[in-house]
């Protein structure tokens, strides 16, 4: 399956190329293997989908960042690859929900971003191990930050 064609049929627009947050590259490649950056939430135009999940964020609204870091990723990955079937399969990803103390389904949050990436590359290349985990505050108050591992074709 095709994941640059997965784009299109599935109607995604990915966001403008996210603009570095600090000193790092967005993708670091050693063997086939390429370590992504933390992403957030970026919609275009130096903004961002803000706010704590249980506090002045909702589920649904947390999972909709979560998505919206993956599209984020899907870009810097195309940015980085030229062709996003470079992409073998997604191998592990961890996620940060800035949350309240009380909220505790920071799990549920992220399958905004694993149905997403299940979406472009299907089950078995786009479903990875993962890790979801609360924090209580992210750099400019973003809702979710996202950094993966991915494996690449030879």
């Amino acid at each position: 399956m095709s994941a640059e064609l997965r784009i299109q049929e599935l109607g995604l627009e990915l966001p403008p190329s996210v603009p570095p947050g600090g000193i790092y590259k967005p993708l670091v490649i050693t063997g086939n293997v390429g370590y992504l950056s933390g992403h957030g939430p970026y919609l275009g135009d130096d903004k961002y989908i803000t706010g704590r999940v249980g506090e002045n964020l909702t589920l649904a609204e947390g999972q909709k960042a979560a998505r919206q870091v993956g599209l984020a990723l899907l870009r810097t990955m195309k940015d980085q690859l030229g062709d996003l079937n470079r992409v073998s399969r997604i191998v592990k990803s961890l996620a940060l929900v800035n949350s309240t103390d009380d909220f505790c389904e920071q799990p549920q949050v992220i399958n905004g971003f694993s149905e997403l990436m299940r979406d472009v590359f299907g089950e078995d290349r786009g479903i990875g191990a993962r890790s979801a985990i609360a924090t209580n505050a992210l750099p400019g108050n973003i809702a979710v930050e996202i950094e993966l591992i991915i494996e690449l074709n030879e």
